[in-house]
């Protein structure tokens, strides 16, 4: 019998593969590279072994679920357009019989939801609600954040900083029937602070939540009964993470001491030790059950799907602590004690789940395969993980289903010609739950498999990167070359597709410009994750010094050495902290680099801190406001010769469109070659496919026009 490791592979290349014998021969496009349903955000049904996740077709999302026994899954939505309208939240009633969704975008400060397609009847971020067999959607109204009632008798949710209650009945909550039958949505917690991370306890008679109040955070509990609100153990700290007790007698949250001095954008390995309470709902009394040590791991670091916080089978809280340097699973007596290590080893849990009988957590990670990502799992009280698919390809988001002493998993796959994919793993078999849904225009068997190198940063520090070769270069010949810089900067670029949609489309752009002769590296530069502590809190990086940009030097040098390399014809390309990057190197290395591609960078770091932190005042600290500069593309401005062309949507809430607009009028004023390419109401993410292809296509000519042996350095002086 097949491992799972190559079910799971062969499962990934057939489905690909099995498009007709003219799509196997037909070129590599953007357009049939992008052809291909990006899947997210699974969710798994209380009970009956369903699972929901959405589907990005070509920028149409809807929501799919498959059940058993057959698995397929199939649509209950039916939304066509590429209105760039996002769907998330998704939440299953009790019964497993009807799904609650968020549909539309989170607003900006300016309190405007995505409005990307410039649609001028306006755009929304509102509730809604579907049965699982399909059918009409019902709106339920403008709202984020629902947590369903144990019960069954209705959600929670956040709208105006207040916490909402609608209930499940019918007809919609807007409808005037609605208001007169009594199940329109109410009022059920009225608080300062910003509430979020609503959660029920398990009888449904309380909700608990977090409360942000800018300098600090309060974890309150809301008790329906008699309509009161208690805050547990309040402090200055920020507490958050929260997880109630499977029997709802007790609150486990993190406590993580505040400051007044912040950073950002700067490395931050020590601090005071952050902390786990429980508290007890009844009496908002809390007692510490865990504290971290000082050093390493004084700092939290999260993980996907599930939260920072387990409570697990045996009364012990699982959660990620960076003891060792690298982030791995422990786990603690919620009456306190010394904390288990679940997971050693040098690598770095990513995705988190806890299984239904609560005595398995379900993770990914780059254990062994440092640039990929495999399945384990572990027991919450002993740490002799078991891996559950070690493949060439990287999967990431296990959900263990209801169902059995073995119950299902769903997850995601991908490879490095395969897209990603959803699946599930029924009795030990591996399956697609979407058969097929690979389409044809895919070019999966002209697609080059990427090599993981070493590059040698320009000071001496070692860093992971990803060669793309094109498959008809020939010994001798010198091909043009593109570096691409991932945003974040807290990412890793893997060798396949991504499981970031934002990256899984650059996966495909790479693909594409090796398909067209170019010699690609993806670099993952210091600051980033998936190699440790020490790597992702690199000294001097961002804005305290951009030591990144030896990395982008020592990237460019390793091509400019490769045999298949026209040293004089390499370029630049990467988004947001990656545009960062590219405009590092092309404004002092433009002898090095020829041309670039800069999406939506940050160019001056006191900028970028203000976009995240408003309150931020560069002439409170003269030297970090100095430094953030100097660590900045504008403070060396006066050396870029290179041609480049901007990318960016006006809508930006990540990076500020005036960041784009200070660079041109500066390159203007010395004569450099720019030209851009901007997106009306577009936010950071690109949001609508059609502006996804639109940047590519501009990127592609662009480097061809400037790096093809007719036109290389076209606009340098």
């Amino acid at each position: 019998m097949w491992s799972l490791r190559t079910r799971v592979s062969a499962l990934l290349l057939a489905s690909a593969l099995a498009a007709p014998l003219a799509a196997q021969t037909s070129p590599v496009t953007l357009e049939g590279l992008m052809s291909a349903p990006f899947p997210s955000g699974l969710a798994a049904a209380p009970t009956g072994g369903w699972v929901a996740w959405v589907q990005n077709d070509r920028g149409a999302r809807n929501i799919w679920v498959a059940g058993p026994p057959e698995y397929r899954g199939s649509p209950v939505t039916a939304y066509t357009r590429d209105d760039g309208q996002e769907i998330g939240g998704l939440t299953w009633s009790p019964d497993g019989a009807t799904l609650v969704y968020v549909r539309g975008g989170a607003p900006n400060r300016q309190r405007e939801v995505p409005n990307p397609a410039s649609d001028a009847a306006g755009a929304e971020r509102a509730l809604w609600r579907i049965a699982r067999e399909g059918g009409d959607p019902v709106r339920v109204g403008p709202g984020s954040g629902p947590a369903m009632a144990p019960d069954g008798s209705g959600f929670a949710y956040v709208q105006g900083g207040q916490i909402w209650f609608a209930p499940l009945g019918q007809p919609g909550g807007d409808a005037p029937e609605a208001q007169a039958s009594g199940c329109a949505p109410t009022v059920l917690v009225r608080a300062r602070g910003t509430p979020g991370s609503l959660a029920w306890s398990s009888d449904a008679s309380r909700l608990a939540f977090v409360s942000n109040r800018g300098t600090h955070a309060f974890v309150g509990v809301f008790d329906k009964a008699t309509q009161s609100l208690r805050w547990m153990d309040p402090s200055v700290d920020r507490d958050g993470n929260l997880v109630w007790s499977p029997s709802g007698d007790r609150i486990a949250f993190t406590r993580v001491p505040s400051s007044v001095h912040w950073t950002m954008f700067a490395p931050v390995r020590e601090a005071p030790p952050w902390s786990i309470r429980v508290a007890d709902p009844a009496t908002g009394m809390s007692a510490e059950v865990w504290k971290a040590d000082e050093g390493p791991g004084s700092v939290p670091q999260g993980v996907s799907g599930a939260g920072l916080l387990l409570w697990g089978d045996g009364d012990r809280l699982v959660f990620p602590w960076e003891k060792t340097g690298w982030k791995l699973l422990w786990s603690v007596p919620a009456s306190g004690g010394t904390a288990t290590l679940l997971t050693p080893g040098e690598f770095e849990v990513e995705y988190v789940a806890l299984s239904p009988d609560r005595r398995t957590v379900w993770f990914n990670s780059n254990q062994d395969d440092i640039d990929r990502r495999d399945l384990w799992k572990v027991s919450v009280s002993h740490g002799r993980p078991t891996v559950v698919a070690r493949t060439r390809d990287i999967e990431w988001e296990p959900l263990p289903l209801t169902g059995g002493d073995d119950p299902p998993l769903a997850f995601f796959a991908s490879g490095a010609r395969a897209p990603a994919h959803a699946m599930i793993r029924v009795g030990g078999q591996v399956r697609d739950l979407v058969p097929g849904g690979i389409p044809s225009t895919f070019p999966a068997d002209r697609l080059v498999e990427p090599q993981p190198v070493t590059v040698t940063a320009a000071d001496g520090m070692k860093t992971h990167a990803q060669l793309f070769l094109p498959a008809d270069v020939r010994a001798g010949e010198k091909r043009p070359a593109v570096i691409f810089f991932h945003g974040g900067s807290r990412r890793q670029m893997l060798l396949g597709f991504h499981y970031s949609f934002y990256y899984h489309n650059a996966y495909s752009m790479h693909q594409y410009m090796a398909s067209r002769g170019y010699v690609v590296l993806q670099v993952n530069y210091r600051s980033g994750i998936g190699y440790g502590l020490d790597f992702r809190e690199a000294l001097n990086y961002g804005a305290t010094g951009g030591s990144e940009f030896n990395d982008v030097i020592g990237a460019g040098l390793y091509l400019a050495s490769r045999p298949q390399v026209d040293p004089e014809r390499i370029g630049l390309w990467g988004g947001s902290y990656g545009g960062y990057l590219t405009a590092m190197g092309l404004s002092r290395a433009s002898d090095l680099f020829a041309a670039g591609v800069d999406i939506h960078g940050v160019h001056d770091w006191n900028v970028g801190i203000a976009t995240f932190r408003p309150e931020y005042e560069p002439l409170d600290d003269p030297e970090r406001t100095r430094t953030a500069f100097e660590a900045s593309p504008m403070s060396t401005v006066d050396g870029w010769r290179s041609p480049v062309l901007v990318v960016h949507g006006d809508d930006d809430r990540n990076v500020r469109f005036v960041e784009t607009v200070a660079l041109v009028e500066e390159l203007r004023k010395r004569d450099v070659h720019v030209e851009q390419l901007v997106f009306p109401d577009e936010v950071h993410s690109f949001l609508l496919h059609a502006n996804w292809l639109s940047a590519y296509r501009a990127a592609a000519d662009f480097f061809d026009r400037m790096l093809k042996r007719d036109g290389a350095g076209a606009g340098r002086r």
